[in-house]
């Protein structure tokens, strides 16, 4: 018997079937089988083309979606079912990865939840809203009256993987046309759910314009569906009052979206009101606000009420907008007076503007150059651009402008050097005069600048136009290695010139002594002869948040009191709800997500577990061991884009799920000598130009003017000598 069956069902609407059976053509799995149920003949000549990996059942032309899913499950042979549409996707790996999971779960379990990716005829692999919520449940299987929240993922049934016993016994109830009931039934019958909080389906939503219009039955339908869940709720206060909140607040979006005949609303409106009061849980309040409003009215009944109160709310937001339009404007113009002023006075030679992720603070590269420029050419001023938020947070001295500020646009107008690892923002006009510095923040290995224009995931609501005028003003770029040489020449194509001089901020991993690491680890409460490991995952376009990919309570209970995870999130995720929080266990789990900068974690650290981060090239300086967790490989290379297959080229180990994590990390394989083999490949490709000595070259080549034969030369990577291990530094 096969641990699990995918169902693909339906139509090949717009080929998209082709595009799904070859991707799991591409990654066969020895535990499952797949069975297309096709409707039609389009369906079925492309199903049969992938015969024998595929059953193929043939179904007539207009068998609607559930008679093609309960077809399909007849055949079935595993313990699971996996329904997918034929217009929809399963991200590469991700069949494997759900295999995995329903093979560890207990049999009480009926449901497990996955994530999931959206595609448009125009967009693809955007990030659901549902991650936080899975993340929020964990891995542990619960019963649904204990996280009755889950009601409110996305009602996609492609989402739901069952136990085939649980849709043979309420297969009549799941039997249905309408895919958000059945999604939602088959939460409130199961007696047990668990989640799996990674991506492990795509959602294609079609062009409206190519399907079907909305009838008004369809439209009546809405509600008929809520008032059939509701009544699985009985006795389950908590269960229903979500459910019920959910009834409400769709309804007024349906209704708000408008797209229906005057009699068809009123019909609409009548029916929801209706179920809003019949259903309405005892004691239950209304929300304040407006929202509070637009429900009282509802409940009334009051349809005339309440498209005036929508006429009112239109007026009420247009005048707002027009105000707010005027403001800015008003606020641009003597923004760009003030600009254009100081941009008539001389460029002050000796005064340079740094600023740094968005301007944050005092970090990575630019940091190392601004140290470095005070030590060389103390007579260049150093401004640093910081928000009003994170000044507090600067060193004692440091002299620094808030964005927007009227000396912001002075020392931005007519400074010699602009120096940042980002970008500065599009009105800075590049003096002819003035020297631009790109420092970038890490080493390439997923798709950047215009060669994100093939991943719209990666690419939302970048403005590739205004990118390119942004590189125009480079006159230098940094660059580690020649790799990153390379892709930066393709990724930002302009006429700067390219400094193959290393990256400043990791001279410290040549440069610091024992003293140092003493001190950072005593300051983190690492005791001396426990091993610490940085957990430090990178930053995914395809989620709405962070979402652990680790178990970390039980990684740190495998790996034993001897071992002390510090776990760092990136930092775009600064300032949201942490999912660390309440994890630290007896010292063993730390969060240094806020703790900067990154590279005195680093040399805390006696190893890397990483999973795409730039971090493992910089941390490779240290010629320590590196472990990659990379359980979404495929899904992270397909809609994010990479320049190299990090599987074949990785600085050590790869785990592909958490029990070959733990056990690397529970034995030698972390460090013994073919993770020091593959660390010195990797050092030698991407640790080309990093000797401790970049921010030197950079300051001498770009602020001194100095020729690059005047420059220290690079050190051979053998004449190299990284800072001490933590071991040899408390030793």
């Amino acid at each position: 018997m096969a641990e699990l069956s995918i169902v693909v069902h339906g139509p090949n609407v717009q080929d998209h079937l082709t595009e799904l059976l070859d991707s799991l053509a591409a990654h066969p799995l020895p535990d499952a089988e797949v069975i297309v149920a096709a409707v039609g003949d389009w369906a079925r000549e492309t199903a049969e083309r992938h015969a024998p990996e595929v059953q193929v059942v043939p179904l007539p032309d207009g068998t609607g979606d559930a008679a093609a899913r309960a077809a399909g499950a007849v055949r079935a042979s595993g313990r699971w079912l996996h329904f997918v549409h034929a217009k929809d996707g399963l991200p590469a790996g991700t069949p494997r990865m759900v295999a995995e999971r329903v093979a560890e779960l207990p049999g009480e379990v009926d449901v497990l939840l996955v994530d999931h990716v959206r595609s448009t005829w125009h967009t693809s692999g955007m990030s659901s809203p549902d991650g936080p919520l899975l993340a929020r449940a964990g891995r542990a299987d619960v019963p649904l009256d204990d996280c009755s929240p889950l009601l409110r993922l996305t009602p996609l049934l492609g989402t739901r993987v069952l136990r085939a016993d649980f849709w043979r016994a309420h297969e009549a109830r799941l039997t249905t046309d309408d895919e958000p009931y059945a999604a939602l039934a088959a939460l409130l019958l199961a007696d047990r759910v668990a989640c799996l909080p990674h991506i492990a389906y795509e959602d294609r939503r079609l062009r409206p314009a190519s399907l079907p219009p909305v009838t008004p039955e369809q439209r009546y339908g809405l509600v008929e569906r809520y008032e059939s869940l509701l009544d699985l709720t009985r006795d389950r206060r908590t269960a229903h009052t979500v459910l019920y909140d959910l009834m409400v607040r769709d309804c007024l979006r349906t209704f708000a979206r408008g797209g229906m005949e005057e009699e068809v609303a009123r019909e609409f409106f009548r029916r929801a009101s209706l179920a809003a009061l019949r259903r309405r849980p005892e004691g239950h309040r209304r929300p304040g606000g407006l929202e509070g409003v637009r429900r009282s009215l509802l409940e009334e009944g009051a349809y005339a009420k309440y498209r005036a109160f929508q006429a009112v709310n239109r007026t009420r937001r247009t005048a707002k907008s027009a105000v707010r339009a005027r403001k800015r404007q008003a606020g641009a113009r003597l923004r760009d007076h003030q600009y254009r002023r100081a941009l008539g006075r001389p460029v002050h030679p000796h005064l340079a503007v740094f600023a740094a992720y968005w301007n944050r603070g005092v970090a990575c590269n630019p940091a190392a150059i601004a140290a470095k420029l005070a030590e060389l050419a103390p007579q260049i001023h150093a401004v640093w651009v910081v928000t009003e938020e994170n000044a507090a947070l600067l060193p004692t001295g440091t002299d620094h402008v808030v964005p927007g500020s009227r000396r912001y646009w002075e020392v931005l107008a007519t400074a010699k050097y602009l120096v940042n690892n980002v970008n500065f923002e599009n009105a800075v006009v590049k003096r002819p005069d003035a020297i631009h510095v790109q420092t970038h923040h890490g080493t390439p290995l997923k798709r950047m600048g215009i060669d994100q224009m093939a991943f719209p995931a990666a690419a939302q609501g970048l403005d590739f136009k205004a990118l390119l005028e942004r590189i125009d003003k480079w006159d230098f770029s940094v660059s580690a290695n020649s790799h990153t040489t390379r892709m930066w020449e393709r990724a930002y194509p302009s006429r700067y010139v390219s400094l193959d001089h290393g990256y400043p901020r990791n001279d410290v991993y040549y440069t610091a002594g024992a003293d140092t690491i003493r001190t950072v680890r005593d300051r983190l409460g690492i005791a001396p002869g426990r091993r610490a490991v940085l957990y430090a995952p990178t930053h995914r376009d395809y989620e709405a948040g962070w979402t652990p990919r680790l178990d970390l309570a039980t990684l740190a209970d495998r790996l034993g009191d001897d071992t002390v995870l510090l776990v760092r999130g990136h930092y775009f995720y600064d300032g949201a709800a942490s999912p660390l929080t309440g994890l630290r266990r007896t010292g063993r789990i730390i969060d240094v997500s806020s703790y900067d900068p990154v590279e005195e974690l680093c040399l805390a650290a006696d190893a890397l577990v990483t999973d795409y981060s730039s971090i493992m090239f910089d941390y490779a300086n240290l010629d320590r061991p590196i472990v990659i967790h990379a359980d979404d490989w495929e899904t992270y290379r397909t809609t994010r884009g990479v320049y190299f297959d990090l599987m074949d080229q990785a600085p050590g180990p790869v785990a592909r799920t958490q029990q070959e994590l733990t056990e690397i990390l529970s034995t030698d394989a972390w460090r013994d000598e073919s993770a020091a083999k593959t660390r010195a490949v990797f050092r030698r490709r991407f640790c080309e130009y990093d000797d401790g000595r970049a921010a030197e070259r950079v300051v001498r080549r770009v602020f001194l003017g100095q020729d690059e034969r005047e420059l220290p030369p690079v050190l051979p990577l053998e004449e190299r000598t990284p800072a001490p291990t933590p071991q040899e530094a408390t030793a």
